[in-house]
């Protein structure tokens, strides 16, 4: 089954960092955009960092920008986000996605979000920011 494979995640004090990663299984990442997408307690999911394929182009939300950083490695078929200055905010299931079809812009893969059910997702992993 094609799908990525997330890991990194676990507990961390405010002000912390951690980084999560996501390798792609059964499929060539080189192909597609992808992104990471946030699930809080009792919210919906919503887009956090996304890039393109050669992962020149990125987007990240008001929430994270300035403290995330998404990157690729295509040779790995991984993309990482590295989360610095972690709030209690920041807490969720991190998800790593990628769209199997067209997108308009990388912001539109993230805020409207372009990713649906059908695309390639991993089963997430848990961040948990507390004192």
């Amino acid at each position: 089954q094609s799908q990525f494979v997330e890991s990194g995640g676990g507990l961390v004090r405010p002000g912390g960092s951690l980084r999560v990663s996501c390798v792609a299984s059964g499929f060539d990442l080189d192909y597609y955009n992808v992104g990471w997408f946030r699930q809080a307690p009792g919210k919906g999911r919503e887009g956090i960092s996304c890039t393109n394929r050669d992962g020149a182009v990125t987007y990240y939300a008001d929430s994270v920008k300035g403290r995330f950083t998404i990157s690729r490695d295509n040779a790995r078929n991984t993309v990482y986000l590295q989360m610095n200055s972690l709030e209690p905010e920041d807490t969720g299931v991190y998800y790593c996605a990628a769209p199997k079809t067209g997108i308009t812009t990388i912001q539109d893969m993230c805020r409207i979000p372009q990713v649906t059910d059908n695309d390639y997702w991993g089963q997430g992993t848990q961040v948990t920011v507390s004192s």
